[in-house]
């Protein structure tokens, strides 16, 4: 039995989606009875979003929007974020855990893009491709073989092996690559991939070097001016992880040393704010650099399964309570119950929660047809069948329990 109504209507529930959110995620919600939904093509700065998300239930956002603290606290009615994309780190994940606000993300829905893409670079920056393509453009017949190579038989070194990483390293192989890893983490490796012990063994044996690594205080600049000395002469180095990981100025002075023959780098430290924007990189005009705008995941497929996979979080959430793949509230599946009506019960992890309760509700003689708990460090989040009769006056008395941070009737 899948409840065909919320306690709060549909069409009183408002979604925001900012950033240019796939129509495949606006046209689910409509589709689906949630008619109020707005769709704003650009990200909008903390003032900005401050006065748009008081009346907001649903939040949906890519990459550039800034989930802060003091956004947070504006947003007295929200329910969800949904993050139509990999990360999360735009969000204050802590203050979004204090308010009981659900964050979701689609971390595997665009990797096959990135990863196709990093091959792609790989195989034009090791035939200095890019040099070629910029002379036939300025009527230079620019042929010749010295310095082209082919990517059989070379070494691809991958610094984090996570979803993207491990699909890199499989693509790679097909192309006769031998593959090395570098992981904080103990990983698996895929097909013949080697794990190395450390990033300076990795960098000194690969001809192709990419990263796909999180934004981290530990990841911060990774590539520098001392871990650059580590590469191998000639070789090349593709980012479509994160801004923050290379020190573009080093990168720079490598490439003009003839230390590094190319690069390849779709993210950056500032980034535009929106497409035709100015954009200034201290790798323009370098030989055999390519430079594209933040647009690894960027293909139709990738963001139609992105916008399918957060809304079906949403959904779920919405309609049924459950939590898989939250980053801030303890994951919960749970099927629905014939006869009774549903509460959501969030609150602080601390002893006697769920104790007060049971307590309650059974000194008010209000029976508990199935009950649900989940917890992780900071959150308890419960979910309560309850018998039809008596459930409004149970949702008032879970209102009260002591370290309640968000209560609410699903159906």
């Amino acid at each position: 039995m899948t409840p065909k109504q919320t306690s709060y209507p549909k069409e009183k529930i408002r979604i925001l989606f900012l950033e240019n959110i796939s129509d495949t995620a606006l046209k689910k919600f409509e589709s689906n009875g949630y008619v109020k939904a707005q769709k704003i093509s650009r990200a909008l700065s903390e003032d900005e979003l401050i006065k748009e998300i008081k009346d907001v239930h649903i939040l949906g956002i890519r990459s550039k929007t800034q989930v802060t603290e003091k956004v947070l606290n504006a947003a007295k009615k929200l329910q969800a974020i949904g993050c139509f994309c990999i990360g999360v780190n735009q969000v204050d994940l802590d203050a979004a855990t204090r308010q009981g606000v659900v964050v979701f993300n689609a971390p595997y829905s665009n990797t096959r893009s990135v990863a196709e893409l990093v091959i792609g670079s790989a195989i034009m920056l090791i035939r200095r491709i890019p040099d070629k393509n910029k002379a036939a453009h300025e009527g230079i017949w620019y042929k010749e073989a010295t310095g082209s190579f082919e990517l059989r038989g070379k070494k691809l070194g991958i610094i984090g092996y996570g979803n993207i990483g491990s699909q890199v390293s499989v693509l790679a192989e097909a192309f006769g690559m031998k593959v090395g890893f570098y992981d904080v983490e103990t990983k698996l490796p895929l097909g013949n991939a080697s794990d190395m012990k450390t990033l300076k063994e990795l960098l000194s044996q690969s001809d192709v070097v990419t990263l796909h690594v999180p934004e981290t205080p530990e990841t911060y600049n990774i590539i520098n001016k001392s871990t650059l000395k580590f590469f191998k002469n000639s070789s090349i180095l593709i980012n479509y992880a994160r801004g923050q990981v290379v020190d573009l100025e080093a990168l720079r002075q490598s490439i003009l040393d003839k230390k590094l023959s190319g690069a390849a780098i779709d993210v950056f430290p500032q980034e535009p704010e929106k497409s035709g924007d100015r954009f200034i990189s201290p790798l323009q005009q370098l030989p055999n650099v390519i430079l594209t705008p933040h647009i690894g995941g960027s293909t139709e497929e990738a963001q139609a399964n992105i916008g399918e996979d957060v809304s079906i979080k949403l959904f779920n959430f919405l309609e049924k309570g459950m939590t898989n793949g939250s980053h801030t509230i303890p994951a919960l599946s749970l099927p629905p119950q014939e006869g009774t009506h549903r509460i959501l019960h969030i609150h602080e992890n601390v002893p006697g929660v769920l104790s007060e309760i049971n307590t309650t509700l059974s000194q008010n003689k209000i029976n508990i047809v199935g009950q649900y708990l989940k917890t992780n460090d900071n959150i308890g989040y419960v979910v309560l069948d309850i018998d039809k009769k008596i459930s409004d006056r149970a949702l008032q008395l879970l209102k009260a329990v002591n370290h309640t941070i968000k209560v609410r009737m699903l159906y």
